[in-house]
């Protein structure tokens, strides 16, 4: 896995072509407001020894392959010749190179190797022994191999720095055919749950009303009293705007907090009208006028409340404030328009239901 919030992830072939690749994301990377501590996965780089074999050289001492690297493998890495043993316990008996004849590249080239006809060979007449930069790792994901690039994401939301730097890397990278990018790291977790947000939102929705219908036996005052969800969702996405804060999964969290007591409110107000109704209260304008001055305390001291509790998140400057800035501008907007336009448009509504 990878700890960081983004990761740019090239597919292909070439290790050194993605390389390349990963080096210029880098780059661009490095150029994206709020993306910080860029991090080039390296996957080249340590010295191997290659051998690269002479076949008609090998052909003119009577040599094949196989028997050549068995005589490299029995000289650097050791080859079992027999048993060695200790009561009932037995043992490898390995032979190898001593120490001071397998220390350096001319140790290779001067290998001997025995030909055909018993002869002892030098291993560079038969072939080019030489050190280059290798691979010291290859990641793969589903058999491709990959290289990433990663970085975090600091006062500014995952999603428009993906945005971002997605639109860069398609003007100033091309990429050769059979090479591809996708995008991981935490920002894999931002798409799931931004596709379970898109399930939860409605669900929650679906059971506020549910909720409403059976404590009011009322299709039409449950509808009344969820009139308050979008006066609510005008307030939080005016403070998201007013803040320059963008719609991200803690602001969604928000709208789902903010619907909650923003129905609250309005089901103290019709309560009331439905308790003075009960009374014989029977002029609308009376009930209106009565039930929402003795319920215009209760419901101001519920948001009042709920938008204080919230209020030291919304202007939180420590780590993690980024999720919590969202979260609590959208309740704290959210309860100002829903308690004022609740205590207006939710009576009038009330009024032109019960004269009809």
């Amino acid at each position: 896995g990878v700890r960081q919030d983004v990761a740019v992830k090239i597919y292909g072939e070439d290790l050194e072509q993605l390389s390349k690749y990963a080096a210029q994301i880098g780059k661009i990377a490095g150029t994206v407001n709020g993306a910080v501590d860029v991090y080039v996965e390296e996957v080249t780089g340590i010295p191997q020894i290659v051998i690269d074999y002479d076949r008609a050289q090998l052909a003119k001492y009577g040599l094949d392959i196989k028997s050549v690297n068995n005589s490299i493998q029995a000289a650097f890495a050791g080859a079992s010749t027999g048993l060695v043993y200790e009561g009932e316990k037995q043992f490898d008996l390995v032979v190898r190179l001593e120490g001071d004849h397998r220390t350096s590249l001319t140790d290779v080239q001067n290998l001997y190797i025995n030909g055909y006809k018993g002869q002892q060979i030098p291993l560079h007449q038969v072939a080019k022994v030489s050190i280059i930069d290798g691979p010291y790792q290859i990641q793969r994901d589903d058999t491709r191999r990959r290289i990433i690039t990663a970085f975090n994401v600091r006062n500014r939301d995952v999603a428009s720095v993906v945005a971002e730097i997605k639109d860069k890397i398609e003007n100033q990278v091309n990429l050769a055919p059979g090479y591809s990018v996708t995008y991981g790291g935490q920002f894999e977790n931002l798409v799931e749950a931004r596709e379970r947000l898109g399930i939860a939102v409605p669900m929650a929705l679906l059971l506020i009303f549910i909720l409403l219908y059976f404590t009011f036996g009322s299709v039409k005052q449950g509808v009344l009293i969820f009139t308050a969800i979008p006066l609510s969702a005008i307030g939080g996405i005016f403070a998201l705007w007013l803040r320059d804060l963008p719609f991200s999964i803690s602001a969604g969290v928000g709208f789902i907090a903010l619907f909650g007591v923003a129905v609250l409110n309005g089901i103290v107000l019709i309560a009331e009208f439905n308790r003075l109704k009960k009374n014989g209260v029977s002029d609308i304008f009376q009930r209106i006028y009565q039930g929402t001055k003795t319920r215009l305390r209760p419901v101001i001291l519920t948001a009042s409340v709920a938008s204080l509790g919230f209020l030291p998140m919304a202007i939180s400057q420590t780590s993690g404030a980024e999720v919590q800035r969202p979260l609590a501008t959208v309740v704290i907007g959210g309860l100002i328009t829903a308690t004022f336009l609740t205590l207006v448009v939710l009576p009038i509504l009330y009024y032109y239901s019960e004269k009809n």
